[in-house]
Parts: structure tokens; sequence; C-alpha cells
């Protein structure tokens, strides 16, 4: 596959389900003027010219499934979904430390403003209420010191963000102390040199493996799978987890009648 080339989960004619790959912008961006390599440009080759209604973003360093509309009324449907909380999202992620088998965050996040986007917003607006929940799927040691450590520790967790600040995830790991790895803005320096000399990674450790959603056409709760990149199994084969089971395989798994609830 080139680097250039989408790999699709899902596709229908209302909408498309690509796996974006980390360190792949959405659009263009004033952030890099000379990258000309986005998810909406492969999106729109791919469908030969026509107009990408992307729903929802994923940050730069981040990887997995994206939700694509292909008309306006099915774009509003979708974002309306998103907006009102009855999208469930599920992260994978790999934090330092050992962190309690299931837990929550509801740190208040205060809005991150874009120096060109946001600058008309107001910096002095409250910080907003935010919530993740999050479940320990495994725990690994390594020999190895890291920094005033005399070993590397390491937990691999399910991630549920209940609201959609930015940076919600890695911001919420940060504030209790797990930073997720490869993390060059929230995280440690230490455990990301570490990393970078120990284990087969280059980008952040965070990984957007399901989304479900009620399909705005058909009505069916619809569960979308990105799988696992082979760079997360590399990784995850050097942790001692290779065997761990994944959420499901890549690709549409479940249609039923929609209810949303809420994660557990």
């Amino acid at each position: 596959m080139s680097e250039s080339a989408l790999r699709v989960l899902y596709e229908d004619e209302h909408l498309l389900a690509v796996d974006k790959p980390a360190d792949l912008l959405m659009h263009p961006s004033w952030l890099d003027r000379a990258e000309t390599d986005t998810l909406a440009g492969r999106v729109k080759t791919y469908w030969a010219g026509a107009k990408v209604h992307t729903i929802h973003r994923l940050d730069r360093p981040t990887s997995g499934v994206v939700l694509i509309a292909r008309t306006d009324a099915v774009a509003r449907a979708l974002a309306d979904a998103f907006r009102d909380h009855k999208v469930d999202k599920t992260y994978w992620a790999i934090a330092r430390g050992f962190t309690e088998h299931r837990f929550d965050c509801d740190h208040p996040l205060k809005e991150e403003l874009d120096a060109i986007a946001d600058a008309q917003a107001s910096p002095d607006k409250a910080a907003q209420p935010a919530r993740t929940r999050f479940r320990r799927l495994g725990i690994s040691t390594l020999d190895a010191p890291v920094s005033r450590y005399p070993q590397a520790r390491f937990s691999l967790l399910e991630c549920r963000p209940q609201t959609g600040r930015k940076h919600q995830i890695r911001r919420h790991l940060k504030h209790l102390r797990h930073p997720i790895l490869g993390d060059t803005r929230y995280g440690d320096r230490h455990q990301n040199r570490w990393a970078r000399e120990h284990l087969p990674f280059d980008s952040l450790m965070l990984r957007a493996v399901q989304l479900g959603f009620e399909h705005p056409i058909t009505g069916m709760y619809t569960v979308i799978s990105s799988g696992l990149s082979p760079q997360w199994q590399a990784v995850l084969a050097n942790l001692g987890w290779a065997g761990l089971g994944m959420v499901s395989e890549p690709g549409i798994q479940t249609a039923l009648p929609y209810r949303h609830k809420e994660t557990l």
C-alpha cells in the first residue's frame, strides 16, 4: 500500500469510514503550510474530486477511525450525533505507569485556542466540563531504567470520552500523571526518549479503534472498527501484549435497531 493510499474500513452510498494514519493532517493547516498530503485530499482523490464532508477530527498524531459523509444532509445528521453525545467512541492508549483497573476523569478543560482560527475568541472563557472513562486492559514492566525509576512501567488503556473537548484523552491522562507514550505535547520527555530507543514506534500511542453510531439513513446501529496498525501490533508484542484481544476485526461489525446507551 502506497503512502497516499486510503485504507477503507466501510463504505456505502451515504458515508465512508477510513483508517487515518498517525501524523497525517485531516485538512491543510497553517501549522504546516508545506504539507500537501491530507486525509481530506486522499478522500477527494478516492472520490474522483467529489465534495468531502469530514464529520469529526482526530489530532494529527492520532490514528484510527474517521467518518466521512457524501452529502450535506448526512454530514449534518452525523455532526448532530457527535454534538449530542450519541456516538460511542473507543480509543486505545499506552500510558506511563500502572493505572487503576477502572477509573473516570471529570477534570474540566479550558479551551485551547488556535492562534489563527480562534483569534477572536476570548482567552478568559471558563473551563468546560469534560469526562473520560478508562478501563485498564493490561500492564507491562520492562527491566530498563527510565529517568529516576529503575523499571519502565506501562498500562494499556481503553478510553471512552463522554464529551468532545480538544485533546481530551491526552490532557486527562496528563492530569492523572499517566501521560500517553509518544505525546510530545502533554507527555513525559524522559519516557518518550526511552521509548524511542527501546520500542518500535515513532508516533503518539493513541488510536481510535471503534465508533458506534446510528446510521443517519438506515437508522441501524453501526459499529466500525479500525483494528490495530502494524506499529501498534509491534509495540504490543514488545510489551508482552501480543495475545491481547482486539475490540473487533477491522470494518463494519454490527447492524442493530438503534438504541443509544451510555457506555460502561
